[in-house]
């Protein structure tokens, strides 16, 4: 696993709740944070740092530590009962987090997520840009599922599936799912003797999933079932994932240093994961007019800024798809709307100076004018590069 870990830009950290808390007896009640393992995670993390990797964590246990606060057991609460207790937890496990963190100078944010909020494109656009901005400053970001605010209906009830879809709203590289086992048998290493260890899965197959059985902890919301669901979501968004024991101080070194662990290997690279999802999944919700110029721009591989789109058809939303038209109607590529129809119509045409007169776009930070991010367009054809001033 040495080189997926090495070799990522980008790493998605997974902690499962089992690792982070410490037991006071043998009826495994909840004591509090596990204070000496995550000093190793966060010493393990601030060595990744000093290699220029990107570090985000995803972190269970907030319901765990809420309930032993209240002084209750969490198979007797209902939802309601759950996200409060999750709220109280949640002060602990992030001060926690916060504290291991920074004895090696690191800044940490706590972010809380919802499944809307990784799902719906326009709130997944938002929550993609606050955490590639806190990474761009230095910031490890602390994940949760919000359950404060999550409905029955649509929490995802584990962080395995939430940190895959973390991972690929920022084109991780790499995701590791931190648990009590140390990868993928074929059945139970537990129950079943003959039980066998599977190093790579290319593919998640219906044998693969057959394979999977119920929750290992009674502190964790997720199983063997949850991780193969994530493995799906990281495969298909380019993103390898690897599922690995943590139940070793340092973790993350001893797994870039050749512990037994199961390799979920990318189909792809994220960035043309990403690509193929805007140009073959999403349908476009408006139409962009290009000049020339725009038209080379988008060649030579930049975004689409205002100045070079002569006119816009259609009504969307920030963070819906657009097609992108050349002079002739051609339509060369497509990508996700930096602005909503309404505000989009005042600004074609015109460059930075002029939108950032306007006072509409007063309250607006204006270091990146992009109507389409180049991250977030994809061309399908090769755009002639005839004439044309606009960039």
């Amino acid at each position: 696993m040495r080189e997926e870990i090495q070799n990522a830009t980008t790493l998605v950290l997974k902690i499962g709740s089992s690792l982070l808390l410490t037991q006071a007896d043998a009826d495994t009640k909840i004591q509090g944070v596990d204070t000496q393992w995550l000093a190793a995670m966060a010493s393990d993390i601030a060595d990744a740092r000093a290699k220029g990797q990107k570090i985000i964590v995803v972190t269970s246990g907030a319901l765990a530590l809420g309930c032993a606060k209240l002084g209750v057991h969490r198979q007797d609460l209902n939802l309601a009962q759950r996200q409060a207790a999750s709220a109280t937890g949640q002060i602990e496990l992030v001060r926690g987090w916060q504290d291991a963190l920074s004895q090696h100078q690191i800044t940490s944010a706590q972010v809380l997520l919802t499944a809307e909020d990784t799902e719906q494109r326009r709130r997944y656009l938002n929550a993609r840009q606050t955490l590639t901005a806190l990474l761009d400053m230095g910031s490890i970001p602390i994940i949760n599922e919000n359950d404060t605010l999550a409905t029955q209906e649509l929490r995802y009830g584990d962080n395995d599936r939430l940190a895959a879809r973390v991972a690929a709203m920022v084109s991780a590289d790499c995701l590791v799912l931190f648990s009590d086992i140390d990868g993928l048998y074929t059945a139970n290493p537990a129950q079943t003797a003959e039980a066998e260890f599977l190093e790579v899965v290319e593919e998640i197959t219906p044998a693969i999933s057959a394979m999977a059985g119920g929750s290992g902890s009674q502190h964790g919301s997720g199983g063997m079932v949850t991780k193969l669901q994530a493995g799906e979501i990281a495969q298909s968004s380019g993103c390898h994932m690897i599922l690995a024991s943590g139940r070793v101080l340092h973790p993350l070194k001893a797994l870039a240093d050749g512990a037994r662990s199961t390799l979920f290997r990318a189909h792809a690279n994220p960035m043309t994961a990403r690509k193929n999802w805007i140009a073959s999944t999403l349908h476009p919700a408006g139409r962009a007019h290009l000049d020339a110029g725009a038209v080379r721009a988008l060649a030579q591989g930049n975004s689409l800024l205002p100045v070079g789109i002569q006119h816009m058809e259609g009504v969307f939303e920030r963070g819906d798809c657009l097609s992108l038209l050349a002079p002739d109607g051609e339509e060369i590529a497509r990508g996700l709307s930096a602005y909503a129809s309404s505000e989009a119509h005042l600004i074609v045409g015109k460059d930075s100076d002029a939108i950032a007169a306007l006072p509409e776009f007063a309250h607006y930070s204006f270091e990146r004018t992009e109507m389409v991010h180049r991250d977030d367009l994809v061309l399908l054809t090769s755009p002639k590069t005839q004439g044309g001033t606009n960039e």
